[in-house]
């Protein structure tokens, strides 16, 4: 496994401390550098930037805070924020965060976060040709009668849907779907890993999210609200919280 070069920022010491022990457990995080403010690490990264793999990012910090330090960076690395404040899950999705600690932090809750970062990381690795071509195969999809027809639907075409009467209407990337099937016999046919519930009406693609704004999730130019009852199980489905 490739070692992480990570980046400890957070303008309390004992804070650093302990993700710096957590860290130590750790073979494959090397803890490069410690910043007690946005300022000390935007210093360091100058030159450096390209070398660290991941910051661990304090959101509420002096002078300059977390969220607006990160977009400052040219080439951001990954980043998982640590905070005491569960109100800036949203914005920290807004800049592609890897995860959301909520302080105090546990160690079983920031091996999950550094599991997440080296998911996305072997994800993105080049695929055997022999590995792809099997996965071509295996595409999830589903049937759906409707208009007197039967499609095929793969569920990566699927970008939401909602409830509409007996009725369910699927948008996809090509064409919409009324079915007449019920909304909930509808999630049940989908991947709970892929589609998550945002509202009573309304299922979504999460992999098709283009960016969330206070209540409201967007996938391409379509606004779709976010429930109150559904808004902490969204998150933490994200790996938000």
């Amino acid at each position: 496994m490739k070692s992480l070069n990570c980046m400890i920022v957070d303008d309390e010491p004992i804070a650093r401390a302990i993700l710096v022990r957590y860290c130590q457990q750790l073979p494959y995080i090397n803890v490069v550098a410690e910043a007690g403010n946005a300022l000390e690490a935007k210093s360091f990264l100058q030159n450096q930037e390209k070398s660290i793999d991941l910051i661990f990012l304090d959101i509420n910090m002096p002078v300059l805070d977390g969220l607006s330090f990160l977009k400052t960076l040219r080439y951001p690395p990954d980043v998982i924020f640590t905070t005491a404040y569960r109100e800036y899950a949203l914005d920290a999705f807004d800049l592609s965060a890897a995860d959301y600690l909520l302080k105090p932090i546990s160690l079983e809750r920031f091996l999950v976060a550094v599991d997440k970062v080296l998911a996305k990381r072997n994800s993105s690795e080049p695929v055997e040709p022999a590995t792809a071509a099997s996965a071509s195969v295996q595409e999830a999809y589903l049937f759906i009668k409707a208009d007197g027809k039967i499609f095929r639907v793969l569920f990566d075409e699927i970008l939401y849907a909602e409830a509409s009467g007996n009725y369910t209407r699927i948008e996809m990337m090509t064409q919409t779907l009324l079915p007449g099937i019920s909304f909930s016999a509808f999630e049940e046919q989908l991947p709970g890993t892929q589609f998550i519930r945002v509202h009573r009406s309304f299922l979504i693609n999460k992999a098709k999210i283009s960016h969330i704004e206070g209540n409201r999730v967007f996938i391409g130019e379509k606004e779709i609200p976010i429930g109150q009852h559904y808004k902490e199980e969204f998150l933490q489905k994200l790996g938000m919280l």
